[in-house]
């Protein structure tokens, strides 16, 4: 028997819903929608829904909106049926409802980052810690602690000593053997980077060496490290070392790939920082790119730096990179609709409504209280005295009739210029949200279970009577 769902919402958005249903053709539940009675689905109540809400044919699930503020779970003991919420924008519910299994499993990973601190020398105790703590909350496992070349460390051991003390783990990278031999009795976890040559060092510590060639882009010489380090049995991780564009990017890329075939089971690394770091272009993309090409290869480790401003969230983007490609491949699929953090600048359905959508809502609207929505046209406005659209917000205010309410007027013109570049970008715009910017600019936290409080209009409105 097909299971029957039930879709809760408003006067405005009901025939929207309908059409976008119908459209559905032959489906494996069947359907029905209730307009609770109220305008904007958004804003019904649980005590609204229990007064007002009749179940005569039964139901199985029943579907709220996704801005919907209320406790799911008073509503689905109260009527004996699951309760749960839809996607926030109808546009998205064809989706939500042919999605197996629910919103996708992102709390797992198989890849491990480290976050250096680049210039670790130059920070005080108290400031390597509250960087360590910034890193690890953004999502890094490892702490490395970066050396500089010609630059005295007189705190090294301090602050390893420090970080492992409160619970950290720990990478010391250094080109100086002296430092790593410093890091290494102060109780590192892991040294950065020891080759051939150095890779005794390892033998007399606990510390897990990261390997590389001891002549660049040299295979041969960083087979030789693995050779020693499986032959003294102590754990090792290798890097073949990524290159940046121009400066040997390909070969190294090629470098990986040959890694993998000649030793299947070892570990490896990859440094992203010579990609993200070194290529004036938003690194979200390339990291997807490279967190791909680790899921493909399963290269475990990265080491991720951020030392220009555009690589801000570097971390940041490497968790959610990772879990994305976890859960992909565990999936055999693409890369694709299992979150939005990587795609900051775009966003795969900008527009949640058509033309038509919004022409027939507006001519639904009796007061005066202005929407706000973009499509392919356009910035669009309108309430019960007007519609219009356009693609430069300015050429929009003249016929608003704001003039003399300045409460108004600055709101209007906010929302107006959100609106105007989201649809610049190719980005979605919902009236009196946040523009979303993954994982780039995290959004705050909101409360599903309260209404929003009131808006900056409406607060100076009141304010005066």
């Amino acid at each position: 028997m097909a299971e029957r769902l039930i879709f809760l919402t408003g006067h405005l958005a009901k025939a929207r819903l309908e059409r976008l249903l119908a459209g559905l053709g032959e489906t494996e539940f069947a359907w029905e929608i209730v307009d609770i009675g109220v305008k904007v689905a958004a804003l019904m109540t649980e005590d609204i829904i229990k007064r007002r809400l009749k179940l005569d044919h039964g139901a199985d699930r029943i579907m709220l909106p996704g801005r919907y503020r209320g406790d799911l779970d008073r509503l689905s003991t109260h009527f004996g049926v699951p309760f749960v919420r839809g996607p926030d924008e109808i546009a998205d519910l064809p989706a939500y409802l042919g999605r197996p299994g629910g919103p996708p499993d992102l709390s797992r990973h198989d890849m491990r980052i480290f976050a250096e601190i680049v210039d670790a020398p130059m920070l005080s105790i108290d400031e390597v810690v509250a960087q360590a703590r910034a890193l690890a909350s953004a999502g890094a496992d490892v702490i490395d602690v970066g050396c500089l070349p010609e630059t005295p460390f007189p705190t090294l051991a301090e602050a390893v000593r420090e970080l492992k003390a409160l619970g950290f783990s720990v990478s010391v990278d250094s080109a100086s053997i002296d430092e790593l031999a410093i890091g290494a009795r102060a109780g590192a976890d892991f040294l950065l980077s020891l080759d051939e040559n150095t890779l005794p060092l390892a033998f007399d510590h606990g510390a897990t060496p990261v390997l590389i060639p001891s002549i660049p882009g040299d295979l041969d010489s960083l087979g030789r490290a693995i050779e020693a380090a499986e032959r003294a049995g102590i754990s090792f991780i290798a890097d073949p070392v990524l290159d940046p564009i121009h400066f040997g990017f390909a070969p190294s890329l090629g470098r990986f790939i040959e890694a993998r075939r000649r030793w299947p089971e070892v570990e490896l690394m990859m440094g992203t920082g010579n990609l993200t770091e070194l290529t004036d272009a938003d690194s979200s993309g390339v990291t997807a790119m490279l967190t791909g090409l680790c899921s493909e290869l399963q290269i475990r480790n990265v080491l991720t730096v951020n030392v220009s401003p555009h690589t801000a969230r570097t971390v940041e983007e490497h968790d959610i990179a990772r879990r994305i490609m976890f859960a992909a491949r565990a999936d055999g699929a693409l890369p694709k609709s299992y979150h939005p953090g990587l795609l900051q600048v775009h966003d795969r359905k900008p527009f949640v409504a058509t033309v038509d959508d919004i022409n027939a809502l507006a001519a639904e609207i009796r007061d005066a209280n202005f929407r706000i929505v973009t499509a392919e046209d356009g910035v669009h406005i309108f309430n019960s005295r007007g519609h219009a659209v356009a693609t430069d917000a300015f050429e929009l205010f003249p016929g608003l009739g704001v003039e003399a309410d300045g409460a108004h007027a600055f709101y209007l013109g906010a929302e107006l210029m959100k609106a105007e570049i989201a649809w610049r970008l190719g980005k979605r715009y919902a009236q009196d949200e946040p523009l979303t910017w993954g994982v780039a600019a995290p959004a705050p936290e909101t409360d599903r279970l309260r209404l929003a409080e009131a808006g900056h209009t409406l607060k100076a409105k009141k304010s005066k009577e």
